[in-house]
């Protein structure tokens, strides 16, 4: 009786770290599929912010983009 009470014990600790692994593995799926919809939300959210900001002008004509370059940096003549 001794061999088949060791034989079921180890089988029942098998049994709980399967358990244990396939936890671990969703967690893990879980936690990457939270990072990449995150990360897709963002992008959506810059495509949006970038599109907003196109449209933009501080009344004079100049857009946002101009706006942002400091006053020192000139974009030099492209050549023709």
């Amino acid at each position: 009786m001794y061999a088949y009470e060791i034989q079921q014990a180890r089988a029942a600790e098998l049994l709980r770290r399967a358990a244990h692994e396939r936890l671990a593995r969703e967690a893990v799926r879980g936690r990457r599929a939270a990072r990449l919809e995150a990360a897709e939300r963002a992008e959506r959210a810059a495509r949006a912010g970038r599109a907003g900001r196109e449209g933009e002008s501080d009344g004079d004509g100049a857009s946002a983009s101009r706006r942002a370059r400091p006053r020192g940096l000139r974009r030099s003549a492209r050549p023709a």
